[in-house]
């Protein structure tokens, strides 16, 4: 009897955690959302279009929710150092989901020795309903508070579009 007991428990035991697993398994294939190159051009555009209207000429990288550069922009006289500190930034905030002017206490973790990881402000994640799109770095003004400013106007110059493209 206590075997039989003991058997009818096992298998109601592993019959649930089938079903249990079936229902949190992830499926064969997923759907990723993605940035379109246009859109990152437009964010990449308009964040420009800020710091100009700051007198500040800077360098802007878009990257995707993988890391890489997707669009990358340098106005006329930023100097090219721009680009690398701007894509830093996109990478940093993608990586985190956060801006990167909250990132600051980092900067005295080992993470701050990562080649690919900057946690000055001008960065920001990119993201809609929820999913991480990717990040926007923006470098070359006196601050990284301008810095972010100009990021900022480039993920609002898109916003909306991307919320709708979420759903």
């Amino acid at each position: 009897m206590a075997r039989k007991l003991f058997l009818s428990v096992a298998l109601l035991s592993a019959f649930t955690a089938l079903a249990v697993r079936a229902e949190t398994e992830l499926p064969a294939i997923m759907d990723i959302k993605r940035l379109s190159m246009d859109t990152a051009l437009r964010m990449a555009t308009a964040a420009v279009e800020q710091c100009r209207k700051q007198g500040v000429q800077v360098g802007v990288t878009v990257v995707d929710r993988s890391g890489h550069p997707q669009v990358v922009l340098r106005d006329v006289l930023a100097m090219d150092l721009t680009l690398e500190m701007s894509r830093k930034k996109a990478y940093t905030a993608m990586s985190f989901n956060t801006a990167t002017s909250q990132l600051g206490a980092r900067a005295a973790s080992p993470l701050a020795n990562h080649d690919a990881l900057m946690f000055s402000g001008g960065g920001l994640p990119v993201t809609a309903a929820g999913s991480i799109l990717g990040g926007i770095g923006v470098s070359g003004a006196p601050s990284g508070e301008v810095d972010e400013v100009c990021a900022q106007a480039g993920i609002d110059a898109v916003a909306e579009e991307l919320e709708w493209g979420a759903m």
